[in-house]
């Protein structure tokens, strides 16, 4: 699918029928427990996350999740997380450390909720300690970037010791509309944005934002589910492998963002 142009992949990313972080967990965990609940203000159902087994092994995995029709859509708020999201996953974040379980996250979202609610609840604040926590649990982390990744509300999730990313997904400081938008007044611009953000999965392997390109089925991941969670599966566990035997997991976590743009 090298003929793919970037923003091509911004579409297939944002497809409906493209599995979401529920069918992933669906596909390759079991008794996956669901965590709700930030302990301080209510449930936010567009971050989904808990504990499940991965091969056997008791892990705790976290997602962004969007939903599959109008009604999930709502509830989710099409995948863009308010603070209590964000707090929700470090509650389980720092469970995980407690425990002695590895991370593996699900990164699908246009990017956290701008609303002023979610400013007023401390949304900075909340994405900020995400990423703070990330990058000192002493777990391993793997993140996997399977639609949209889209500014801090993606990295808050992403902060990992292995990022992996699908094919036809993208990554960004933000969106091509919005980009177009600051920098040419013009949101109908934004495939030409796309073009010049350095968004796809190809620039970023370049750029050493992300450690692997997960290759989908022809036409997109949609179309044929079953292959791209076995591709999913055979790279979770390879690299899982890779990091436990490294170890100094922070560390080498440190490093990792260190070397980006070097």
């Amino acid at each position: 699918m090298a003929d793919k142009t970037p923003a091509q992949r911004v579409a297939l990313a944002r497809h409906a029928g493209r599995p979401g972080t529920a069918d992933y967990i669906a596909a390759l965990f079991t008794d996956f427990f669901e965590c709700r609940g930030d302990r301080q203000c209510r449930e936010d159902a567009s971050i989904l996350g808990g504990v499940a087994l991965y091969h056997g092994r008791p892990v705790t995995v976290v997602g962004h999740r969007k939903g599959r029709d109008l009604s999930e859509n709502l509830k989710c708020n099409f995948g863009m997380p308010g603070p209590e999201g964000y707090r929700k996953a470090q509650r389980l974040f720092r469970q995980a450390e407690k425990f002695g379980r590895p991370v593996i996250t699900f990164v699908d979202t246009p990017g956290a909720y701008p609303g002023l609610e979610a400013e007023a609840r401390g949304q900075g604040e909340a994405i900020a300690s995400c990423l703070s926590l990330l990058s000192t649990l002493e777990v391993p982390v793997l993140c996997v970037i399977t639609g949209e990744g889209g500014s801090g509300g993606a990295l808050a999730l992403a902060v990992a010791n292995r990022v992996l990313m699908l094919e036809n997904a993208v990554y960004s400081v933000l969106s091509p509309e919005g980009f177009a938008s600051i920098l040419w007044k013009d949101a109908g611009r934004s495939g030409e944005a796309a073009e010049v953000m350095k968004l796809t999965a190809a620039d970023l392997l370049s750029l050493g934002v992300i450690h692997e390109i997960l290759p989908e089925p022809e036409g997109g991941a949609h179309l044929d589910p079953a292959a791209a969670f076995a591709t999913v599966d055979r790279a979770l566990s390879r690299h899982l492998r890779q990091v436990e035997r490294e170890g100094h997991f922070a560390a080498r976590r440190y490093e990792t963002f260190r070397r980006i743009g070097s």
